[in-house]
């Protein structure tokens, strides 16, 4: 038994070891391609003023380079070369692409609400949190209204740029997924892509997640909002209360 915990160990360790190793020669590689704008480039940074003195043929030396004759680092083909240079510059652009999908991309934000949904705002645009925002506060009108926003759809309708610049103040609308009027006494209620409405149950209002399929109790009272939920109570001078709850989505297997 001990020996064959030994050997499991060991196993580990080697695999380990190579996995780090192989590691460390992407990594190398990728320094490579971010070095150097060209291949040629790459082989001329191989080629020693001696080598070059010997040949007296600066093509014959990046040919003996590329073939690992000559050059004191790593032998790099063409085609793999080509290949990260294409994969990096793609991630650059998957990463600035990104960049400019978010709406609070470069802003300085000091209100705490503001601050909080910058930080949702990727992972709510991904898919990996299904954010829902509880907002009670007035209307342009002066009526208290309250109701809990999906935060991850409003993104993908709307845009969130005058909200995170200051210009546009987020509230609640009777077209989201529960809307409350206190001085007219208009409620409404809406399924929206991630979340059902469970209205009339004895606990008061759930959400139950379409993709996951858990519930979501937004019952200030209750022990916990539900499984991969957090309740997040956040101050902010704009708003007279204000609640995030955060769903981690999984899809059931």
């Amino acid at each position: 038994m001990v020996f064959g915990e030994c050997r499991e160990l060991s196993y580990s360790h080697d695999n380990a070891t190579k996995n780090n190793m192989e590691d460390e020669t992407v990594g190398a590689t990728d320094n490579i391609v971010t070095e150097f704008s060209t291949y040629e480039d790459f082989l001329d940074s191989q080629i020693t003023p001696l080598d070059l003195y010997y040949l007296e043929d600066e093509e014959l030396a990046r040919q003996l380079v590329e073939l690992g004759y000559r050059g004191s680092g790593e032998v790099l083909k063409r085609e793999e070369f080509e290949a990260r240079k294409q994969a990096a510059e793609a991630s650059r652009l998957s990463k600035r692409s990104q960049q400019k999908t978010l709406a609070s991309f470069g802003k300085e934000l000091k209100d705490p609400f503001l601050k909080a949904l910058a930080q949702r705002e990727e992972a709510n645009r991904s898919g990996k949190m299904t954010s829902i925002i509880f907002i009670r506060d007035k209307n342009s009108r002066g009526q208290e209204i309250s109701g809990y926003i999906d935060y991850a759809h409003r993104l993908k309708i709307e845009d969130f740029e005058p909200y995170f610049s200051g210009r546009k103040r987020l509230l609640p609308r009777p077209s989201d997924l529960s809307f409350y009027n206190w001085e007219t006494q208009t409620a409404t209620s809406n399924p929206t892509p991630n979340y059902q409405v469970i209205a009339e149950n004895a606990s008061g209002l759930l959400f139950k997640n379409k993709r996951d399929r858990k519930v979501l109790n937004v019952d200030p009272k209750a022990p916990s909002p539900g499984d991969n939920s957090a309740r997040v109570p956040l101050e902010s001078p704009k708003y007279v209360q204000l609640v995030i709850y955060d769903h981690i989505t999984r899809r059931k297997t």
